[in-house]
């Protein structure tokens, strides 16, 4: 989710009590807006997720008006999940059985964070316009901050090829934020693995989001989160895009709120995103199997973890959640391909 600056005093006061002070809460079982559900609309959903599945609420009061809560990450090696809390700019840690703590402050307001195929952490900063790695001996790498000599608008969420390359998207900020920005597009780039080449991939979308490779790696997803759908490109062999390839995959808009934002996608190619209502889930064609309604306005981010990375944790724009499913997530770090 993009995160917003042009805020009123009342809401600046609000996100300044959140910062200075939120009181975390434990497990709390289920949403207690009451209305949680496992909409089903295919047959195959069965094979994916039990419609009497509970859907479970981790935590909440996060997330302000700077940005919500946001890039679920498994650190399997430690049994945790990592995510980000943008208004707080802070990583937030969640541990099973322990609940949820601060991980590490002044994290320059992170959004997406993912891990490169040594297993180092990536993070996409809004306020410092860049991605990062952080190193084994926690120094900070710059992966990209600019493009042809100008600033990134404010990367958002990045995704690893088994390649090691980094792909990863930068949208263009909101008309009523009144900053100079030096690109006046949104981008979707790819980085080599040495650094030494960032390439832009496509220039018109108009709020790149959630990116995800299908398991193969042939078809790169990229969520449009203000025309509502996800956009898939198949993948040349030099790891860029065939543009003449662009197609809508899934439109995820409707009545309710919630937009396309991050995407994930398992070991057997089904995409779970968020969109109108709730977290979609989808088939590999991109139809939609089911919809998990959560109760919170939007769905900000998915992730995959627990030791067979059939857990799926969800970010909301002030919570984090979580519901079982039958197949296994993508693991991060992807592993290498032969």
């Amino acid at each position: 989710m993009i995160s917003r600056t042009g805020v009123s005093r009342r809401h600046m006061l609000a996100a300044s009590a959140a910062a200075g002070g939120f009181a975390l809460t434990g497990i709390r079982g289920a949403f207690a807006q009451g209305a949680a559900r496992i909409d089903q609309m295919a047959p195959e959903l069965d094979k994916i997720i039990s419609t009497s599945e509970p859907i479970k609420e981790l935590t909440s009061g996060l997330g302000g008006p700077l940005g919500p809560v946001e890039g679920p990450v498994w650190w399997k090696e430690g049994g945790y999940l990592l995510f980000s809390d943008i208004n707080a700019s802070k990583r937030m840690k969640y541990a099973p059985g322990q609940g949820v703590s601060v991980f590490k402050d002044k994290t320059n307001q992170a959004n997406g964070l993912t891990r490169d195929l040594q297993g180092r952490l990536l993070a996409c900063e809004h306020e410092t316009r860049r991605v990062t790695r952080q190193e084994a001996d926690g120094s900070i790498t710059v992966i990209a901050n600019s493009f042809q000599g100008r600033r990134l608008n404010r990367p958002n969420d990045v995704v690893v090829k088994s390649d090691g390359c980094i792909y990863f998207t930068d949208p263009w900020t909101s008309p009523e934020i009144q900053q100079q920005w030096d690109l006046t597009y949104s981008g979707v780039y790819r980085v080599t693995p040495d650094l030494g080449t960032v390439t832009l991939l496509v220039d018109d979308f108009l709020t790149p989001n959630g990116i995800a490779f299908t398991p193969d790696e042939s078809v790169l997803l990229v969520n449009d989160s203000r025309r509502r759908h996800i956009r898939a490109f198949d993948v040349v062999p030099n790891g860029t895009l065939a543009r003449q390839t662009d197609r809508v995959f899934a439109d995820l808009g409707g009545p309710e709120p919630g937009v396309p934002d991050g995407m994930k996608v398992d070991t057997a190619g089904n995409v779970y995103c968020g969109g109108s209502g709730g977290l979609y889930i989808l088939d590999p064609k991109g139809k939609k199997l089911g919809r998990i309604v959560h109760g919170q306005p939007a769905t900000t981010n998915v992730g995959f973890g627990g030791d067979d990375w059939k857990t799926l944790f969800f970010t909301t724009r002030t919570s984090l959640g979580s519901v079982n499913i039958k197949i296994a997530g993508t693991p991060v770090p992807v592993g290498k391909k032969a």
